[in-house]
């Protein structure tokens, strides 16, 4: 037999004795979740010189905020968001 086939033959064989019973009630239902669904996120390409970039990177580091969430602020505040959709907040 193999180097572990007498191994997994034993493992196999024996009933599990330190194994917890599922517990169902903690388990999500079949049924649909309230929430609704978020529409599907895209990359979005900005060429910049690189300059710029690595002041824009750091600055947002220090402030502890992502360059996606601030270009998601200006554009929202620039052109706004769909009317038949909410757009989602990163």
């Amino acid at each position: 037999m193999s180097k572990y086939g007498d191994l997994i033959k034993k493992a196999r064989e024996t009933e599990p004795e330190n194994q917890k019973a599922i517990n169902t009630s903690d388990q999500t239902s079949g049924l649909p979740s309230q929430e609704p669904e978020l529409e599907q996120m895209v990359n979005l390409c900005v060429k910049v010189p690189i300059s710029q970039r690595r002041y824009w990177m750091s600055k947002a580091k220090e402030q502890g905020i992502t360059v996606t969430s601030v270009i998601v602020e200006a554009l929202t505040q620039k052109f706004g968001e769909p009317e038949s959709q909410k757009a989602r907040k990163p």
